[in-house]
Formats: C-alpha cells, structure tokens, sequence
C-alpha cells in the first residue's frame, strides 16, 4: 500500500484528504474540508492547505509518496501552476506545487479536475481496463477528461477535453459564455438556465410551476422529474438529446471504449440515458457507437477525493508505472 495526500480545489470548498493505494483501491483514511470563500486570496489558502496536512500527516510525512492536486482549469501542469481558473477569483499565476514541495519535501502533482476525473475513473472505476475512454464531470460546468491509447491526453497547453465550450445549437442555455454550448446542456449551471426559461414561458401564460417556490436548480429539475413532473420530464429529455449530440461527436472523433459520466449524469443516468440514447443512435457512426459504452462513474460521489488522491501516483498517466505494469499500457509524463 502507498500512503497518499490529495488536494481538491472548488470554487465553493477544498478538501485535504489522506489515502492509501493498492494495486485494485484507494481507501480514504480522513478528510478535512474547509470553504474556499473563508480563504479569498490565494496565499492564505495555501496556508491552510498546509495547515491542515500537517495536521493529517503530522511527523509521518516521510512516510507518503506524494500529493496530488485536483483543481479547475486552466493550469499549467509542468510547471505545477494555478492559472487564473473562473471559478478561483484571484488565483493568478499560482504556484501550488512548489509551495508544497518546498513545504514537504514530496513530489507534488497537479492535474484539473477533469483529467483528475479520468484518471480515478480509469484507474479505480468504470474505465478500469480500458485504454480509451472520455470521462465528463457534468458538474456546475462541463469539461472532458480524455485517456487515448492507454496515456492521458492534455494537448500542448494542458487545454485539451475543453468540450463544454462545443457549440450544439445556435440558442439554447449560456454556457463557457456561449448560447447552446454543451456546457449548457450537460452541466447543473446550463440545466438550471434551461428550467429557468421553460419556467419563464409558463409565468407568461398565467401558470405556475412549483420550481418557482422550491428554487430552480438542477437538482430540483431532477428531483421533480422523478416525482412525474411534466415540464421537468421535458427539460431532462432536451438536456439528454444535446448531451447525445455531443457525445455522438466525441465517439465519431475519438472512438473511444466509453464514454463516463460524473456527478449530474450519474446520478440521473435513468432519467437523461434513454434520449443521450436516441441522439447517439441518430447521430454517431454506427460501427463505432456500437463499440462504445456510455456509463455513469462508478466513484460517483467521491470522484473529488477519489481524482486528487490518484493523481498524487504520479502525473501524466497519474497512475505509477510500477502499479500497472502487468496492463501493458504505456504511460509518459
């Protein structure tokens, strides 16, 4: 078993997490959690950060074999810096994994969210044995995480798997600042914006819809839409239909094994799969469809945890080549 620290970085709370790694798990061992807003400028975040791993870890830091940071994008993981992310207000140009290394002494590994996504995923979930797969975090926005022939793909800026900012349709809800982008279909900020119109066009007719007095959220529109509601039972089917869309267009460039949903996906996969179904069928070359699972995550819950804590194996791959050797996949930094 390797010990293991992980970082994860939102935009509303940050977690610090100790674990330990086999060849087949990640076992969290202990959590320790604190809002991000308490901590708005970036250095005393950092401290923090710090405070709390000496806390986990106290005099047996020697004994972990890394860290690993799970952060919004975008970032540059070379050189381990924070890059002004849009839900990290004042985060410019951070150098997180220096501070750390020089803190600790560790190797420091930093991976966004969605790249940290792929690799638990890949590693420890619904990707397990694959070479290639997409993994999307479907949380407040939309981003990919891609593993292609066995190695995880960042692009030349660590800008790759940026699919959100996908234009599906010529209107629709805003998402990364553009009008039917995939982000606003497939993530609970987008859904939240489509509700809010569906609502809209009801309130102008004389109805009212029971949103209006809960609050319109994503996960009332879901919650609703499994209790029967009709018009949450529609937005659902139009999130479905353009999250197909674009999945159709990730399996025709891509081909890919799978496709695997975190957070919103996975925890309405019944509700949002069988029209994700009918678009994919509609749209995606048959053969390579036929070839391609689409899956929720099997972390589901824990994917934040589960992302930071194996990306401190080692980035790139973010696994460790000694764990994975008998895969016979090839891994690069």
């Amino acid at each position: 078993m390797k010990k293991l620290l992980g970082v994860d970085i939102g935009g509303t709370k940050c977690a610090v997490l100790d674990g330990e790694a086999s060849e087949e798990q990640i076992l969290i061992r202990r959590k320790e959690v604190f809002e991000t807003k308490q901590y708005p400028k970036p250095e005393h975040a950092l401290e923090k950060i710090e405070e709390l791993i000496h806390k986990i870890a106290g005099n047996e830091i020697h004994l972990y074999s890394g860290i690993g940071i799970s952060c919004g994008g975008p970032l540059d993981t070379k050189s381990g810096c924070i890059l002004s992310p849009p839900n990290l207000p004042g985060w410019d140009h951070v150098e997180i994994t220096a501070f750390l290394k020089d803190r600790f002494g560790l190797p420091v590994y930093l991976q966004n969210d969605a790249n940290a996504g792929a690799l638990a995923e890949w590693r420890y979930g619904a990707g397990k044995g694959l070479s290639d797969l997409v993994f999307l975090t479907c949380g407040t926005g939309l981003g990919a995480g891609l593993v292609l022939n066995g190695k995880l793909y960042a692009g030349c800026r660590d800008m790759a798997g940026e699919v959100g900012h996908v234009r599906l349709s010529e209107f629709g809800p805003v998402g990364f600042g553009k009008c039917g982008a995939f982000e606003g279909f497939g993530s609970g900020g987008g859904i939240a914006n489509l509700a809010e119109l569906k609502v809209m066009e009801l309130t102008q007719r004389g109805k009212k819809h029971p949103l209006t007095e809960l609050g319109i959220t994503a996960k009332n529109v879901f919650g609703l839409a499994k209790e029967g509601d009709k018009l949450c039972r529609e937005i659902c089917d139009t999130a479905g239909e353009y999250l197909g869309r674009g999945i159709a267009i990730l399996i025709d460039i891509l081909n890919p094994q799978a496709v695997i949903g975190g957070s919103i996906f996975a925890r309405n996969y019944d509700l949002l799969m069988p029209a994700v179904t009918r678009a994919v069928e509609r749209e995606c070359l048959p053969a390579s469809a036929e070839h391609c699972k689409i899956l929720p995550a099997k972390l589901a819950e824990s994917i934040g945890d589960m992302a930071a804590l194996t990306t401190a194996l080692g980035n790139g791959a973010g696994i460790g080549m000694e764990l994975n050797r008998s895969r016979g996949m090839q891994y690069e930094r």
